[in-house]
Order: C-alpha cells, then structure tokens, then sequence
C-alpha cells in the first residue's frame, strides 16, 4: 500500500494514471473472487483504501488549485 506522502510527490498526470490502475486492478479483483479465482480478500480492502486516497489527494489539489484562482 502506497503512503499519501509518496504520492503527494506524483504529478498530476501520474496521480490519474495511478487512480486509473488501481480502479482496473480493483475490477479485476472483484471479478476474480466473485467467480472463485481468488481467495486474496485482503487486498480487496487495500485497493479499496487506495483509491479513497488518491481520490482525496486529487480533491484536495482541485480545491487548491480553485483557491488559487479566486484570488484574481
């Protein structure tokens, strides 16, 4: 699991991509275990918990960057 500090770092287009990935891993993933190709359940939460973050991570940075430009 990715720390919200180490993605802090990513730029925008990374932070997309990797919200992007992990959303695909987490379909994946749903898929597997409701047809019994997987028995991993604990990584379901992780990826779930991954994409809350870097959810957050990106609304913060649209507030911030919304802020900026109502200062005008």
């Amino acid at each position: 699991m990715t720390k919200a500090k180490d993605l802090r770092v990513l730029a925008d287009v990374e932070l997309e991509e990797k919200l992007e990935e992990t959303k695909r891993e987490l379909f994946t993933l749903r898929f597997q275990l409701a047809t019994a190709q997987s028995t991993n359940t604990a990584r379901l939460s992780h990826l779930k918990k991954e994409v809350a973050r870097l959810l957050t991570l990106k609304a913060e940075r649209d507030a911030s960057s919304k802020d900026k430009g109502a200062g005008r």
